[in-house]
């Protein structure tokens, strides 16, 4: 199955698994056996960051996988706190060797921390450390447009990714062509909304159709709108239904269903322009 699945070329060419295993709130200690279960299960590509304090196990987990380094594709992401050019490249390199890699797959800004305002000089730091080769593919996560005109004015070089909270109740349509037109994949955090639209009778509706969970429908959504998804659980069973997700075509209308779903207030995470906080 884990042939099977769908990547997605990035505009620096480089590749990129359409399903990740997202590891946010893992305990350091847990990371080896469920990343590692995730790996057995399918993941080729595993979403961690230095905010999540889960780095080594998760890189224990990568070098005791039967699977070769060169089929996963990792990513990790600058803890706020680490931004500015010599401490985002310190920062870097103390993650890789946390991790044990000669290379990382995909780094990212974390959040743009406006107040700071260190996040332009930060992705300088990044363009280098990629024109050095010591990362294959450089991005973001929560930026907005107006971080993104800055940083692609400054240098000329816009992220790979952006990773955003995207669900069916905050489908973010007002920055897809936005995007879209500066090459800019879309990664979805938080795909079920945190849970919030695990309960959506609608989209329960459409699973029963094809035999398939909540979960499973939601993340398909994602996938046949070419978003890069990134599903967390760390309950083994839901770690397999997750990635169950490749023997089915939602219909139509049954996408449309869906994109009506979308909500005024369906965010649950901080907004990008207020989220502030160092750490």
């Amino acid at each position: 199955m884990a042939l099977d699945q769908p990547w997605i070329t990035l505009s620096d060419g480089n590749g990129i698994p359409q399903i990740g295993f997202g590891v946010w709130r893992l305990e350091e200690r847990d990371a080896p056996a469920i990343v590692g279960e995730a790996i057995r299960v399918g993941y080729r590509h595993i979403d961690t960051a230095q905010g999540y304090d889960n780095e080594a196990g998760v890189g224990q987990a990568i070098r005791e996988a039967e699977v070769p380094r060169e089929e996963l594709f990792v990513t990790s992401k600058l803890r706020t706190g680490d931004q500015g050019y010599d401490n985002a490249r310190r920062s870097f390199e103390a993650s890789l060797k946390r991790m044990g890699l000669d290379i990382m797959d995909l780094f990212l800004i974390h959040w743009p921390v406006p107040a700071q305002d260190k996040y332009a000089e930060t992705w300088k730091a990044f363009i280098d450390l990629q024109k050095e080769g010591r990362v294959r593919s450089i991005g973001v996560s929560n930026f907005l447009p107006v971080h993104l005109d800055r940083i692609i004015g400054e240098t000329g070089v816009a992220p790979a990714v952006n990773q955003i909270e995207l669900h069916p109740y905050y489908q973010q349509r007002d920055v897809r062509d936005y995007h879209a037109g500066k090459g800019i994949v879309i990664e979805s955090y938080s795909p079920l909304g945190s849970g919030a639209v695990i309960g959506d009778e609608t989209i329960a509706e459409i699973g029963r159709k094809y035999g398939k969970s909540v979960g499973q429908t939601i993340i398909r959504w994602h996938l046949q709108q070419g978003l890069v998804v990134l599903p967390k659980t760390a309950t083994p069973a839901r770690i397999s239904e997750n990635f169950d997700v490749f023997d089915f075509t939602l219909s139509p209308d049954d996408m449309a269903r869906i994109d009506a779903l979308d909500q005024e207030d369906g965010k649950t995470l901080p907004q990008p322009e207020r989220m502030n906080n160092v750490f």
